[in-house]
């Protein structure tokens, strides 16, 4: 973009309120730009309360607008001020009053021109060969430092543009093209880079894609498992709730049928001390009794005890045990719940790591007779999937269901006295 192209757009970007080019702009709501610290300082004044007003066409905001940069505009003034640095600084080194603006350089005059003092490269044949460039004020890096040449060709060996003299002193024997040849073939070598380079970016950008993709499916995936977590540990709290009030209702209940034998057998215990003191009470009477005769006469009465069971034990009939009652029934539930919910987890962690290739040996365990069912994957050792209590009344077959591209194979373990492993 040229100067007097850039200019317009130049002004057309500049902060109403410093009338410099914008620096960090910010666009309010209405759509006028300011600079981030212009609009600043004219909201921060006393007098600018609520309702705040746009400087430009004064509408109103009840609530002070949030300012954001607006990134395009930064990277339109970024483009704009280097264009404006870059033709700012080539004059035409013809003009001798008013220096004009370069609109060509030529490599053969190691000069730049403005467009009048151009026209001899146009139309003098002594110039019409020259070459000329986009205006630049870097011209001087085309001449040899060492001869005071233009550069003009390229020294394929050492890598560097070289002067015709070069070709003489230092690089003599090398392999040289022109300057214009090396760039046709490195533009050519550009071109194929650059498409590497696009095909890779694609690529690139194709796999961001996917694994952002990967990445929303696994979080919804885990959110699904979380709340399925949640709504099972839910129910299986709710269950062992209702499990712990009937076992306490059993306990209690169980505790009272105890306790009524207890006193029972206390009552009785009673009688039998009642009966038994009045019959050691009788036989001290006799004892004491100085009348051998009428000792002799009650002591037939006395002298026979009367006839009871031995003391109950009543230890030896409760065989309570409030302290480990069902715990270990409630604790191997647990256990397998747990186990079921992290191998299903693993199951699925292990399909999204690697869903082409799945080999597992799932070992089943059936006792027909005590209604169990159990699963196992088994590896180097055997881990509990799922079991299943239930009661069978007819013949069980085995069946299997595999998904496309998948297969299933049969092993049957030689020794009878171990679980069959399918």
């Amino acid at each position: 973009m040229s100067e007097s192209a850039a200019s317009p757009y130049v002004d057309q970007f500049s902060c109403p309120v410093c009338l410099d080019p914008l620096k960090e702009p910010v666009t309010i709501p209405c759509g006028h730009s300011y600079c981030m610290s212009c609009i600043t300082d004219c909201w921060g004044q006393k007098e600018q309360g609520p309702p705040y007003r746009c400087p430009q066409c004064r509408e109103s905001f009840s609530q002070r607008p949030l300012l954001k940069k607006n990134t395009l505009i930064a990277e339109m003034m970024e483009t704009l001020q280097k264009t404006s640095l870059q033709t700012a600084a080539v004059e035409c080194d013809v003009c001798t009053t008013e220096k004009n603006r370069a609109v060509k350089s030529c490599l053969q005059c190691l000069a730049s021109f403005c467009q009048t003092h151009l026209q001899p490269h146009y139309q003098s044949p002594a110039f019409m060969k020259h070459k000329l460039v986009e205006a630049s004020r870097n011209i001087q890096e085309n001449i040899c430092l060492s001869h005071g040449k233009l550069l003009e060709f390229y020294c394929q060996d050492d890598r560097q543009c070289i002067c015709c003299f070069c070709m003489i002193d230092n690089h003599k024997n090398h392999s040289m093209v022109s300057v214009d040849s090396e760039w046709t073939s490195k533009k050519k070598e550009l071109k194929e880079i650059k498409v590497s380079c696009q095909k890779l970016i694609q690529e690139r950008e194709r796999g961001q894609q996917e694994l952002s993709e990967a990445v929303k499916l696994l979080k919804s995936s885990a959110l699904e498992s979380m709340e399925d977590i949640e709504k099972v540990f839910t129910e299986l709290i709710c269950s062992l709730e209702k499990k712990r009030s009937e076992i306490k209702e059993q306990i209690r209940a169980q505790e009272k049928t105890e306790i009524d034998r207890a006193e029972e057998l206390h009552k009785h215990l009673d009688q039998e001390l009642t009966e038994l003191r009045k019959r050691r009470a009788e036989i001290d009477k006799l004892l004491i009794n100085d009348d051998q005769i009428q000792c002799l006469k009650s002591c037939q009465s006395v002298c026979v005890l009367p006839s009871f069971e031995d003391v109950p034990s009543f230890t030896q009939h409760t065989h309570l045990s409030f302290k480990d009652i069902s715990i270990s029934a409630f604790k191997e539930v647990l256990e397998d719940v747990c186990h079921q919910q992290t191998a299903r987890i693993s199951r699925e962690d292990s399909r999204t790591k690697d869903a082409k290739y799945i080999l597992a040996i799932i070992g089943v365990y059936l006792d027909h007779r005590a209604g169990t069912l159990s699963f196992y994957s088994v590896s180097d050792t055997m881990t509990l999937l799922h079991r299943v209590q239930t009661t069978f009344t007819e013949p069980l077959y085995p069946a299997f269901g595999a998904l496309d591209g998948s297969s299933v194979r049969i092993r049957a373990e030689e020794s009878s006295d171990r679980p069959q492993k399918m």
